[in-house]
């Protein structure tokens, strides 16, 4: 016979009640870690496998990396539910996945598409400021996720984009909170699907990085010693709150705090997710969420990344051990640990008299209840691998996602109404697959015979040592001068339409001056592009953040603050369009 809380029929508020009391100190300490799994041939990237958490350390929440063919993590999300249900208490696996449906490709923030759709990163979402188009956005995830095993986002990443040199820029929405607002609560809708509330069919979204990321200060990022200051000069905390009230308005059920110290405010000086005032005095008391707050990875113990030993990211708590990191972890009010696969340390804060079993039971009683309100303790602990590979990548997501990807695309200038191209033109290109030209252009290598060319760039960054870092692209947004000169060359050459990828607001004057026409990419893939430049469809994007004019000015702003330069070279909200060649004047209150 079932137990109470095996039985579906009961409250979630019921089965947690009687489940709880059935947990030993060690079950309830292993449900409070959050740890990464990979896949296939690489399915222990920190060292371990699910199975060996599983077994060693009681885990059942696990941040999935890497991604196979949708059969192979079907598969895998039953295999390990499989070795759940056999425990003694058979409490299932949530699975977790960082964002999977765009063009980035940093292990730490992000996963490039692969099986899935491709989109064009948040960013580009934002250039499009469509709710409805991100509301379905959303639930596209949410049906590819689902057919796989994936419940949990560790996102929407609702940050402001206020310091133009911040390496996480591109998986926000930009620089302004009520169009992040808009677009976080449109996106988490689409996440939580039909019905109004998290249930079986829903993806949970675990919001980030609280109480904002952006603010960081000279750019650098906090998943680095360098970076881990949050500086405030220019007095606009509360403005970085506003996508995150506005995330638990639309019925986000966690939250996840940044690596970073406030600095210069009135919260205590040590890394967010260490902070009681930050967490339980806003998050918690002011703010009044009771949902799960999961840690950013890696708080307690050192430990690899990508084969590279990394100390942990205990900013302003360095000189206290592991066990002391966990229990003012735990004191601050956060309900899980990611990142870290070491419940001992739990335990033994219990046994020692430091820590309450029963401020531990609050934490599980949220974890417990989030599995519950997501039906895997029911019928949605397996997946059909068949349905599966059905879903993902469907024909009809990747035709909407590519539709994004065009309609995201910002025309900043068309001189002379260069743009659309018409005919077969003389082309010249850089950055563009030479097999998908083709099908719209004749194509010629040697620029002073083109009519055209057409200039694929990346943002400018500065390269940092050490492999993972180096997937974190920061610093100077500037070209050097030498790299400079080849482009102005280029346009000097010949009449030149540069399509630039903003992962940050690039310094780009002399190109702005110089093109024929410049456009702005989010993640867009060749074709996308091309379709634009020749006017089979239209681009419709507009700024999400101003572009700086120099180097100066960035270094001068003040990193909390939204669209500060009173001359921009564009401004937030600029996009021209081919009808009119006119910029769009958008409707978006500050």
């Amino acid at each position: 016979m079932n137990l109470p809380y095996q039985d579906p029929s009961r409250s979630v508020e019921e089965r947690v009640a009687d489940l709880l009391p059935r947990m030993t100190l060690e079950e309830k300490a292993g449900l409070l870690f959050h740890h990464a799994i990979g896949i296939g041939a690489n399915p222990a990237p920190v060292g371990l496998t699910a199975e060996q958490m599983m077994s060693g350390a009681l885990m059942s929440h696990f941040n999935l990396l890497g991604a196979g063919t949708p059969r192979e993590m079907a598969e895998l999300h039953n295999h390990l539910q499989e070795q759940a249900a056999a425990t003694r208490l058979g409490i299932p696996v949530t699975l977790s996945t960082d964002p999977r449906h765009a063009f980035t490709d940093n292990p730490g923030t992000a996963m490039m598409a692969g099986p899935f759709s491709q989109w064009p990163e948040t960013l580009g979402l934002a250039a499009t400021d469509d709710a409805g188009l991100v509301r379905r956005y959303g639930d596209t995830v949410r049906r590819e996720y689902l057919a796989v095993g994936l419940r949990v986002a560790l996102h929407p990443q609702i940050d402001l984009a206020t310091e133009p040199r911040w390496a996480r820029i591109s998986g926000t929405f930009g620089e302004d909170a009520d169009l992040t607002s808009r677009l976080a609560a449109a996106y988490i809708e689409g996440l939580r699907g039909p019905g109004g509330q998290l249930g079986r069919d829903s993806v949970a979204a675990m919001v980030k990085h609280f109480p904002g990321g952006g603010p960081q200060k000279d750019g650098e990022d906090p998943h680095f010693p360098y970076g881990r200051e949050q500086i405030y000069p220019g007095g606009f905390f509360d403005y970085h709150l506003k996508p995150f009230k506005a995330a638990l308005a639309a019925g986000a059920t966690q939250v996840m705090p940044y690596y970073g110290m406030p600095v210069g405010t009135p919260y205590e000086e040590v890394g967010f997710g260490f902070n009681h005032g930050i967490i339980t005095g806003l998050l918690r008391e002011k703010l009044g969420f009771d949902g799960i707050v999961c840690t950013d990875w890696g708080l307690l113990t050192d430990g690899p990344i990508m084969g590279e030993t990394h100390a942990a990211r205990a900013w302003g708590v360095e000189h206290l051990t592991p066990e002391q990191r966990a229990l003012k972890v735990l004191h601050a009010g956060a309900d899980q640990i990611g990142g870290e696969a070491c419940p001992e340390l739990i335990t033994a804060l219990v046994r020692d008299g430091l820590l309450t079993e029963s401020r531990l039971d609050v934490s599980v009683t949220r974890l417990l209840a989030e599995k519950f309100r997501l039906g895997l303790f029911d019928d949605r602990r397996y997946v059909d691998p068949d349905a599966a590979e059905e879903t993902v990548g469907r024909a009809d997501f990747r035709t909407a996602g590519e539709a994004a990807q065009r309609r995201s695309l910002t025309l900043l200038e068309n001189r002379a109404a260069v743009l659309p191209l018409t005919g077969r033109p003389r082309l010249y290109m850089e950055g563009v697959d030479p097999d998908t030209a083709a099908e719209y252009a004749d194509l010629v290598t040697d620029p002073t015979r083109a009519d055209i060319a057409v200039l694929r760039l990346n943002t400018p960054y500065e390269p940092r040592p050490g492999l993972f870092e180096s997937f974190f692209h920061a610093g100077r947004l500037d070209f050097g001068q030498e790299r400079l000169q080849q482009i102005l060359t280029l346009l000097d050459t010949v009449p030149t339409v540069v399509t630039l990828h903003l992962e940050r607001p690039a310094v780009i004057p002399e190109i702005a001056d110089r093109c024929a026409a410049l456009l702005a990419a989010y993640g867009a893939g060749d074709r996308a592009l091309l379709d634009v430049l020749f006017g089979r469809a239209d681009p419709q994007g507009a700024l999400p953040f101003p572009l700086p004019r120099s180097m100066a000015e960035v270094e001068a702003g003040r990193p909390d603050v939204p669209q500060e330069s009173a001359e921009p070279l564009y401004a937030f909200g600029h996009g021209l369009r081919y009808a009119t060649h006119r910029a769009r004047q958008p409707d978006r209150a500050r």
